[in-house]
């Protein structure tokens, strides 16, 4: 699966390759080190009892980067994530969290989430939105592979949702792009079983290689448009093109670019350009698309075969590569809407190949890519009336992104698109109301690889306690309506318990401050478990015809307590009167 990436730029002036001040913001790519470089962090605080969750401070994040014309800043964070935001605790010399407690549980939740925000098979900004897709892999089976897409805000980092597609849904991308001609969102897309082509089906000598059998389908980029609410993807090439294709950009003009990764055994000259050997520029190549047929733009030129034959073949409209080696992964490209000729590129410095301790042009190691410039990023820039790529500057511990957008000067900035799902209307729309007897239960018939929403009501005087879905609790994943999506389904068997908590502000009952009022109480297979109780809390359970089932005394923060299945229960614990069904 490849790689992912996210960048942003502000373009102030109106010739790029004047000096001139540009923000570069983006969503934060994680890049593989072997030498575990000091930005690629992840700080546990520590549990939270109040969330049930364990909190940690990540790399990943949306970051900026100022280049004034002459070089980058280093990438920062933006917005920040500090610890002292929501725990009282200091970061020791060994990045592990010292003493304290949490002082604003919504703010750690908000930082946790970053945990969450990777696109490895891409990302797009739209309209002060963001778009991440990841892909992962389940029980190292590519036929299980998923995508999970969540959405962002782009300037406060909020989390607005978060859904999984299977693989057939083909969300990966080379990038996505806004089209400010038709509002459309454009990408660069992986499209995997396809037909297989028959100048392939027709070959005896085919699949005699088995390094190369495609009898599950073709696979290979396509244009197609996004629907960012719905993630439906539409194809638009008629075929697939099998260019290693690293990057997707559109102008302000409505015409699209790509890149493809250029790797080249030759070594760069004193310019830092590669070359044949008839002294023309190789390396990342440029094309350009045409939107409407999803067709490369190509110019034909006459070519001689094997044999000595002349034919016609078909390239680039780019006469020659933008001179620079980049390796195949996750990169991305943007322009500023206030430019079109000119495209910002964080891309690698090279193919992966240097000068090694023996003289030799050849592949070098992760572990010496500060000496070696292996993994190095740069910022360059593209000149699309040419092909012709400058390299402006090294970036400082080569940061990568996921997509590229210019912050304040992006083409979609001040459109109408919009990436969220319209809110459910709990009047309008038809749901499936499940009610059980005491002595019998009602299962929803679901599909394997599709998430659920469900609607939680609580009766007059009683407020939503807590929700349990597979035995793990997902109260927090409770939208302020009352709404809840369970993850992807993956087990045969699954369960949701939803308990309700008397709500005393609403029936008028003076609430009693005690001690153990934060215990939370969860639905389990065979039974319900009681979190966040201090020693000495009793805990008493009643049958729905008022019968005690059970009382004692807890002794623990956490008591698993078993009771039988397919009834209705009373419990009181602390200072609260809980219902649960199981």
């Amino acid at each position: 699966m490849k790689r992912s990436l996210l960048f942003a730029a502000a373009l102030l002036g109106c010739t790029l390759l004047n000096a001139q001040n540009v923000k570069l913001k983006g969503v934060y790519q994680n890049n593989r080190f072997d030498d575990h470089a000091d930005h690629n962090y992840s700080t546990y605080v520590g549990w939270n009892y109040a969330l049930n969750r364990a909190i940690s401070i990540v790399s990943q994040g949306i970051y900026a980067m100022d280049y004034d014309g002459n070089s980058p800043t280093a990438p920062y964070k933006e917005p920040a994530v500090e610890l002292s935001d929501f725990h009282s605790g200091e970061i020791n010399k060994y990045g592990g969290v010292v003493g304290g407690e949490y002082t604003d549980n919504d703010k750690a939740l908000w930082a946790n989430n970053f945990n969450l925000m990777v696109g490895n098979s891409g990302a797009v900004y739209v309209n002060g939105q963001i778009v991440t897709v990841m892909s992962r892999d389940e029980q190292s089976t590519t036929d299980e592979e998923l995508f999970a897409v969540r959405k962002w805000d782009a300037k406060t980092g909020n989390l607005l949702s978060s859904e999984t597609f299977p693989k057939s849904a083909n969300l990966e991308s080379a990038g996505m792009a806004y089209n400010p001609k038709d509002g459309k969102v454009y990408g660069l897309f992986y499209i995997t079983g396809l037909p297989l082509p028959t100048e392939i089906t027709e070959d005896p000598d085919y699949f005699e290689d088995e390094d190369d059998d495609m009898t599950d389908g073709d696979a290979g980029y396509a244009i197609c448009t996004i629907d960012l609410k719905t993630m439906q993807v539409t194809r638009i090439t008629p075929g697939v093109y099998y260019d290693n294709f690293i990057t997707f950009a559109i102008n302000s003009e409505g015409r699209a670019f790509a890149l493809t990764s250029g790797g080249s055994s030759a070594v760069p000259e004193a310019d830092g350009k590669v070359r044949d050997i008839n002294g023309k520029q190789t390396g990342a190549q440029l094309y350009e698309f045409d939107l409407k047929t999803g067709r490369k733009v190509l110019v034909p030129i006459e070519a001689i075969d094997e044999n000595g034959e002349v034919y016609t073949d078909y390239v680039s409209s780019f006469s020659q590569g933008t001179g620079y080696c980049s390796q195949y992964k996750r990169q991305a490209a943007c322009f500023s809407k206030s430019n079109p000729n000119k495209m910002y590129w964080v891309g690698y410095f090279n193919s992966g190949k240097g000068i090694n301790a023996w003289g030799s042009w050849s592949d070098l190691s992760d572990k010496d890519w500060k000496t070696n410039g292996k993994y190095d990023t740069c910022l360059y820039e593209v000149d699309i009336t040419t092909g012709d790529a400058t390299r402006l500057s090294m970036i400082e511990n080569r940061y990568t992104f996921s997509a590229l957008w210019v912050d304040g000067d992006d083409n979609s900035d001040d459109s109408d698109i919009n990436v969220e799902k319209p809110e459910v209307d709990v009047d309008n729309d038809s749901f499936i109301i499940l009610s059980t007897a005491d002595n019998g239960g009602i299962w929803q018939q679901v599909e394997s690889g599709k998430a659920y929403t469900y609607y939680l009501e609580p009766a007059v005087g009683w407020k939503i306690h807590s929700v349990t879905f597979n035995n793990q609790d997902v109260t927090a994943d409770v939208t302020e309506k009352g709404f809840y999506t369970t993850p992807e389904v993956s087990s045969r068997l699954n369960t949701l318990f939803v308990a309700f908590e008397e709500d005393k502000e609403d029936t008028g009952v003076q609430a009693v401050k005690q001690a153990g009022s934060e215990v939370k109480l969860l639905g389990i297979a065979g039974g319900i478990r009681v979190v966040g109780a201090q020693a000495g809390d009793k805990l008493e359970v009643y049958g729905v015809d008022g019968r005690m089932v059970s009382s004692q005394t807890l002794s623990g923060r956490q008591t698993d307590i078993a009771l039988d299945s397919k009834a209705l229960y009373i419990v009181k614990v602390a200072n609260k009167v809980i219902k649960i069904r199981l």
